[in-house]
């Protein structure tokens, strides 16, 4: 994993949790590594570690099993939520660098319409 000197280091190993999740490289109930082992792998402090996962245990998005480790939660509304978030911050970004090229909202929608119909086209002939 490359880290963006720009972002703190504990937020990144977070969103890149959440992707694993999302996309089911993580799945629900899933086992995490050990935090040292996952600081290794990662190439980062424990405690930076310690404070993304301490953070995702908060949000509900990991559990916490006394003594066997942490896991994924297995809370489908949990998982919706987080998907919904991560979809709501990607389509923000968007909307921003949109905006900043003085598209209006139809203009927006109608070249979002445009993309997808060619994507799904494109991956129709696949």
């Amino acid at each position: 994993m490359e880290f963006d000197d720009k972002v703190p280091i504990y937020l990144q190993i977070k969103q890149y949790l959440y992707q694993a999740i999302i996309t089911d490289r993580l799945k629900s109930g899933a086992q995490l590594p050990a935090v040292r082992q996952l600081a290794a792998e990662l190439t980062v402090n424990v405690n930076t570690v310690q404070r993304a996962l301490s953070e995702l245990i908060q949000e509900g998005v990991l559990v916490t099993r006394r003594g066997r480790g942490n896991f994924v939660t297995d809370d489908i509304k949990v998982l919706i939520e987080l998907k919904n978030r991560l979809i709501a911050t990607e389509l923000g970004t968007l909307y921003r660098q949109l905006a900043d090229l003085n598209l209006s909202a139809a203009e927006m929608k109608d070249a979002f319409a445009q993309y997808v119909d060619e994507q799904e086209a494109h991956h129709d002939h696949e």
